[in-house]
């Protein structure tokens, strides 16, 4: 990670207020991410910020404009679902988007250190992790090594969702987007504390592998992120 206007030094405990290259509001940034994910679905990117001028301009410092929470799935790239490029997306991946202390540290470092004003967590259907947490659940054992600690998280979830009475595994994708959310600001008060300030918004969403389509099932502050807002309409959000 590079400090914002740094040559490479150590980040300092300062809030960046360098915003030459990012978008400082959290609604323009969600606004940017869902212009850009509606290119990607009609197949019209523009791949901004991918060229070498580009690259040599983002050498010596970044300003994101948004945070991605994301799975890893390999099919979850942010940069191209969103038709960003070098610089504009601080993107933090593990299995399941699920967020332990080093995911935390680093949402804290992009919003805190770097003053990006958007947090997004990117799940998607068909989640492997959701459907390993909700096999493990069903038979009872545990899957070996660290993929354990994978599952352990992904559970909340899936009690989450039998006590709401959801069963389907995109359902359940959607209620653990929305844990994940919760988890990020009940475990952070550093993010809880840039929210309540209204510097930075926290969303959840989901994409369709297939499609290619994101549609938001979760934001705070509540009403963010609206439907109307959503590339995929036959979709709807629960916001």
């Amino acid at each position: 990670m590079s400090h914002t206007g740094s040559s490479g030094g150590q980040p300092g405990p300062q809030r960046t207020t360098d915003r030459a290259t990012a978008l400082s509001e959290p609604t323009r940034a969600y606004a940017e991410l869902v212009a850009g994910n509606r290119r990607f679905v009609d197949g019209a990117p523009r791949h901004p910020n991918q060229d070498a001028g580009h690259r040599a301009a983002v050498a010596d410092g970044q300003h994101p404009f948004a945070v991605i929470v994301g799975c890893s799935d390999s099919r979850l790239a942010a940069e191209i679902i969103f038709d960003r490029g070098l610089g504009d997306l601080f993107v933090v991946r593990t299995a399941g988007h699920t967020a332990g202390p080093e995911v935390l540290g680093s949402v804290e470092y992009a919003v805190t250190v770097l003053g990006t004003p958007l947090v997004v967590v990117l799940g998607h259907d068909s989640c492997g992790a959701v459907q390993a947490a909700r096999e493990s659940a069903a038979t009872g054992t545990a899957p070996s090594g660290h993929l354990r600690a994978v599952v352990d998280a992904v559970l909340p979830s899936l009690h989450r969702a039998a006590a709401e009475g959801v069963d389907d595994i995109d359902g359940i994708v959607d209620i653990h987007i929305a844990q994940t959310v919760e988890t990020l600001l009940g475990q952070s008060p550093v993010l809880a504390d840039e929210v309540a300030r209204g510097r930075c918004a926290v969303v959840g969403v989901s994409y369709r592998l297939a499609a290619g389509a994101v549609r938001p099932v979760a934001a705070v502050p509540a009403g963010f992120a609206t439907p109307a807002e959503s590339t995929d309409p036959a979709a709807p959000a629960t916001v």
